[in-house]
């Protein structure tokens, strides 16, 4: 039987199987940050063992970090506390060390594919859940606990056991107006936020084939919204092409010998999975969510279900929506671009091009928080910074952001965010903050509008 893409790189790297049991796997790139790593390097410090890869960890600071003046002394006791916290343990460890202020400096997610760090067929972990995002390049990464952070800096193993596979084929052509977060939203939508519990899942079909790697990077990142361990897209040319010439990415004669293995890569023909679904391009439309988790979302178009269920009802009544309504002329005060879902230079691209000689309405708070040094530099050159500066855009440095509220960037109880994130939890963005979620086309948008309008009918 053929070997399905997760297959071929997941047993490249077990080194042991325990009898009827686990696996243990090599970790390839383990990347850390300030909130997930300061508990398992105390652990290895208490029990006196050595970090066993210090050369495969790399290390940035996002979650805490301030989004403005991050040149000054950071004001919240804790986030600095975790910051300062970081920079010792990797002096310590003599881990590489992307800190605030670094050119390379960025949330693990955007800053680590940009740099080349992350290759096809690789294993990757980060104490993060959003680790997926790398699955983008072909490569098995996902989000792991803190005591398993410990595991990896003590062996660079990890012991797993191996994860079923799943399939989703997208094919056809998308509808104007559709970006790569609304594809993975309506996937969410139809399938639920358990559906991939238990899974890796493998995104397959023109569709995917057809959108950018940072596209791709969006796609994978929201895999575990629906609840699958990871998410993967084979490596092709629009691949190779991205990761050539990067910082860390192999040059030369060691390219062309990893591209050689690259391309063997992909799902064989007769290779079976587990599960697998398949969707038709044309259903999907521009996305919004109206509850409180990612598989709670409507076409833009489309209105609010009329369901009978008490979760279903909690979370309209924390959302302040009713059943059966539509989302269209929704006023909204605060939009968000930015967080590991949607903040790379196409994100903003996308969101330039449609504010251009527009106004921000007055009522609106518009953030756009860059994913990175490197594309906060980008949008300076390629002059978006002035487009959003006139729009009324308000343009911060890189980090999280206002996407988990674990630093300023938080909205204010019971109001509205259109969100370019990726969870819209209670609370997630700030005490009784309510998040709808949507891409960065359609945040653009209502930050113009002060409200949610149907993107569809002010397209060219």
């Amino acid at each position: 039987m053929g070997k399905t893409l997760f297959d071929k790189v997941w047993d490249a790297h077990v080194v042991d199987t325990i009898k009827d049991g686990p696996q243990i796997l090599y970790i390839d790139k383990h990347l850390i940050h300030e909130v997930t790593s300061p508990q398992a390097f105390n652990e290895l410090k208490e029990r006196n063992i050595p970090i066993a890869r210090p050369d495969k960890t790399v290390a940035t600071a996002d979650h805490n970090t301030p989004t403005v003046n991050q040149h000054l002394p950071i004001k919240d006791e804790l986030s600095r506390n975790q910051l300062e916290q970081l920079t010792k343990n990797c002096e310590e460890n003599n881990i590489t060390l992307y800190g605030l202020g670094h050119r390379y400096n960025g949330i693990v997610h955007v800053m680590a594919p940009e740099l080349g760090i992350t290759q096809p067929g690789m294993t990757m972990v980060c104490g993060d859940s959003h680790t997926s995002t790398h699955g983008a390049f072909g490569t098995i990464a996902f989000g792991i606990g803190t005591s398993q952070v410990a595991q990896v800096f003590a062996s660079q193993c990890l012991l797993l056991e191996k994860p079923k596979s799943l399939r989703v084929n997208v094919n056809g052509k998308l509808k104007n107006g559709v970006l790569p977060k609304d594809v993975i939203l309506y996937i969410i939508a139809k399938l639920g936020t358990n559906s991939g519990t238990g899974y890796f899942c493998e995104y397959a079909g023109n569709v995917f084939e057809e959108m950018s790697m940072e596209g791709r990077m969006t796609v994978c990142n929201m895999s575990i919204e629906m609840g699958a361990r990871g998410g993967m897209i084979a490596p092709d040319e629009t691949t190779f092409e991205y990761v050539k010439g990067r910082e860390f990415a192999p040059k030369g004669e060691e390219l062309e010998k990893k591209e050689t293995y690259w391309k063997t890569l992909k799902t064989d023909k007769n290779a079976v999975f587990d599960k697998e679904y398949s969707f038709d391009a044309e259903d999907i439309e521009p996305m919004v969510t109206y509850g409180t988790n990612p598989g709670m979302g409507i076409k833009i178009s489309e209105n609010i279900p009329l369901l009978n269920d008490a979760s279903f009802e909690k979370s309209l009544q924390y959302m302040d929506f009713q059943k059966g309504a539509s989302l269209i002329n929704k006023p909204i005060n605060y939009v968000f671009i930015g967080s590991c879902t949607n903040s790379r230079i196409e994100d903003f691209r996308v969101a330039a091009n449609y504010v251009k000689g527009k106004q921000k309405a007055p009522n609106v708070h518009a953030w756009l928080v860059p994913g990175s040094q490197q594309v906060a530099k980008q949008i300076k050159q390629e002059g978006l910074q002035t487009i959003f500066e006139e729009a009324g855009f308000q343009l911060r440095q890189p980090g999280c952001s206002a996407c988990l509220a674990m630093n300023d960037d938080k909205i204010p109880a019971k109001e509205y965010c259109v969100s370019t994130s990726n969870r819209n939890f209670e609370g997630r963005q700030g005490q009784g903050a309510r998040t709808i979620l949507a891409s960065p086309l359609v945040a653009a948008a209502t930050a113009i509008e002060g409200k949610i309008i149907d993107i569809t009918k002010h397209l060219n």
